[in-house]
């Protein structure tokens, strides 16, 4: 692992040449870093702080390692120190999370999370992040787990008091211990116990050249989440892609060539349901695997979904799930598995912070693992930069002389399994080949226009009210308003007189807000707009959705007009479009959106051409319907396709949806709810 390694006399020297922060910059920049100029402040201030106490102790000559780098990850930890127990010379670590503060208030209700006055966003108690990360060195750095105790954890915080900072919500232990200006004679007595003075002649050498895996604490933590939660029954192709990837498994442990494994599928074909599965499993028999996306906020939804307790800051499990970008320099097949979930977000080159990749990305993840499996759906790539498609995949598996299997899954679990209406939305959208038509109804979801996005969220409301899951999400056609003001979110989505905010940019919104990454799975994210960062991936029962006017009709066609978007991967902040591929990347954008519901799906177009040519598209049949079992009516063929399917000819204003998709005329249905009959 990467770390400036140094002693805290060593420090003191560096900083009284002035010298301590280009030193340590030095090494950063090598290390493919940019370094900026808050954390050279906090290398001259606070550590040159610590190691200035630790040799008034005579603790001088001890291992420090400064800005050690967590393995697969970007993260950095402050400083270890390493030396020998006193009298039994017995490796043992320091974890030091180094603090400037001088006070912080409690930001939610137990101190987990903080507020501190110069900071623009709340932050995580010290004391937990330092225990996170001495759990996170225990699971990944096996001669640790030899002696997990030998790991503790301390926040330094030089400038606060007693009262200055809250307390933790639960006990203390040895990895979150917290020091401050009034612990002096604690931070001796435990150095005194835990320290010998003289330096340790192996323990920074065994700490930063020790193999990295995987605990299998870690695995049988994540195999029990996971498969506890992930209740899937894989069927047909979806179960002969699992079992595709399990032999490649077997393969690999026999030596034989390595393969690529690529299954795609349109949305709700079931690859997720495929990815946690093999994750069960392999987790299960302790393979080195973990699950890669291009989507922050999928795979924080994913790191909270496969832990025990929601609120659990230490997320044993979290390491598993990661980005694309966190195998630039990943050792080739170090993995047994990489599970790439959409992978159609794939970037050209890999990009962190001020690192950048130097082959392409595709390349990265394909050589990371003994078996690299893509998931993907080709019409979902949303962004400039995504270059994600299996013709890419095969290609770089080509160019790399490796052999692959493909599978593409032709089951629809979401959109009620209906094929029917994926089929009409690629239609509508201009991804098929041929023209749009009309909806002729599907009992198994439901479809409807709405005439305001009053009406929308109304009927939405009713559904959300009793409990099932419903959204509403648009084009990017309104400027985002990042920032909370008084206290609240910005009504930045206006449509006439109705105004909604999107959905939290960051992740500290204002109270009773989810977080970005949670805004389609959290109740409380009714109410706010998704866009399409926040959709993909996801699933809800009823979906609402609202077509700016980057997607418009003109003479009798659907036309993109990427001016209108303000999405920040189609148009810079002057309004100059900067998306070479605009107008797939608008179509992909509203085909992710159109095809969240599980349900039905409600539609509305801000442009008035627009919606008087979807209302031609989505008759409303003059009748609910003949009812043919409990719960489910069928149109009769006159009141579908014809001219008799529409009110005054043009447009459908329903209070509600039938069971075929069609909207219907209002019904005594309470408060514009979904027609349950």
């Amino acid at each position: 692992m990467l770390a400036f390694q140094t002693t805290p006399a060593q420090i003191v020297a560096l900083q009284d040449d002035k010298r301590l922060d280009d030193e340590v910059a030095a090494y950063l920049t090598a290390s493919g870093y940019k370094v900026k100029e808050r954390e050279r402040r906090s290398w001259r201030e606070s550590l040159s702080t610590f190691a200035r106490h630790l040799c008034a102790l005579g603790y001088g000559d001890l291992d420090a390692l400064v800005e050690y780098r967590l393995p697969q990850s970007s993260r950095r930890i402050d400083v270890i120190i390493a030396g020998g127990a006193p009298v039994t010379m017995m490796p043992a670590y320091l974890v030091v999370e180094l603090k400037q503060w001088s006070e912080a208030a409690r930001h939610d209700d137990d101190g987990s999370v903080l507020s501190v006055s110069y900071l623009d966003q709340p932050q995580l108690h010290p004391a937990l992040q330092v225990e996170a990360y001495c759990t996170y060195l225990v699971d990944f750095v096996e001669r640790l787990r030899e002696w997990p105790d030998a790991v503790h954890g301390m926040a330094y915080l030089h400038n606060a008091g007693h009262g200055d900072i809250p307390e933790l919500p639960r006990a203390r232990t040895y990895q979150s211990m917290v020091w401050t200006q009034d612990k002096r004679a604690e931070f001796q007595s435990y150095f005194e116990r835990r320290f010998a003075q003289e330096r340790h002649p192996r323990a920074a050498h065994r700490l930063l050249t020790s193999p990295i895996r995987q605990s299998g604490q870690l695995l049988s933590l994540a195999a029990d989440e996971v498969a506890n939660r992930a209740h899937f029954t894989l069927l047909d192709d979806q179960r002969a892609a699992y079992e595709l990837v399990l032999r490649g498994v077997r393969w690999a442990e026999e030596g034989r060539r390595k393969r690529v494994v690529i299954i795609s599928g349109g949305p709700g074909s079931g690859k997720s349901a495929i990815a946690l599965s093999l994750l069960a499993e392999l987790a299960h028999e302790t393979r080195q695997l973990a699950h890669a996306t291009g989507s922050r906020a999928f795979t924080r939804t994913l790191q909270q979904y496969a832990r025990r307790q929601p609120t659990d800051p230490l997320q044993r499990t979290r390491p598993l799930f990661c980005y694309f970008m966190d195998f630039m320099t990943a050792a080739p097949n170090k993995l047994d598995v990489l599970i790439c979930d959409e992978a159609h977000r794939i970037r050209a080159r890999s990009k962190k912070g001020s690192q950048h990749g130097t082959k392409p990305q595709v390349q990265e993840l394909i050589e990371a693992a003994k078996v690299p499996v893509f998931l993907l759906d080709d019409d979902q790539v949303v962004r400039s930069d995504e270059v994600g498609s299996v013709d890419a995949i095969i290609e770089a598996a080509r160019r790399l002389d490796l052999e692959f299997d493909r599978i593409e899954l032709g089951g629809q679990f979401r959109c009620g399994g209906s094929p029917r209406y994926e089929s009409w939305v690629l239609h509508l959208l201009g991804l098929a080949r041929a023209d749009p038509y009309r909806w002729k109804g599907d009992e198994r979801f439901r479809l409807a226009l709405v005439d305001s996005p009053e009406k929308m969220e109304t009927i939405l409301r009713g559904c959300h009210d009793r409990g099932e899951t419903a959204r509403i999400s648009a084009g990017f056609c309104w400027p985002w308003t990042h920032r909370p003001q008084n206290g609240r979110l910005v009504s930045d989505v206006r449509i006439g007189d109705w105004a909604r905010p999107w959905n939290a940019y960051d992740d500290y919104p204002p109270k009773g807000i989810p977080t970005s990454a949670y805004w389609a799975t959290d109740p409380r994210g009714f109410g706010q707009v998704g866009c399409i960062y926040t959709a993909q991936g996801f699933e809800y029962a009823w979906s609402g959705v609202i077509i700016g006017k980057d997607l418009v009709v003109r003479n009798g066609r659907l036309v993109t007009d990427p001016t209108k978007s303000c999405d920040p991967a189609i148009v810079n902040s002057e309004g100059r479009v900067i998306a070479k591929n605009a107008d797939r990347l608008i179509r992909n954008t509203y085909k992710v959106l159109l095809t969240r519901g599980l349900r039905g799906t409600l539609v509305f177009a801000e442009d008035p051409e627009t919606q008087d040519y979807l209302s031609r598209l989505i008759p409303a049949p003059h009748t609910p319907g003949r009812a043919i079992a409990p719960g489910v009516q069928r149109i009769e063929a006159a009141g579908v396709g014809g001219r008799t399917g529409f009110h005054n000819s043009t447009r459908v204003t329903p209070e509600g949806l039938s069971e075929t998709g069609s909207p219907h005329a209002p019904s005594s249905t309470a408060g514009g709810e979904v027609d349950e009959r």
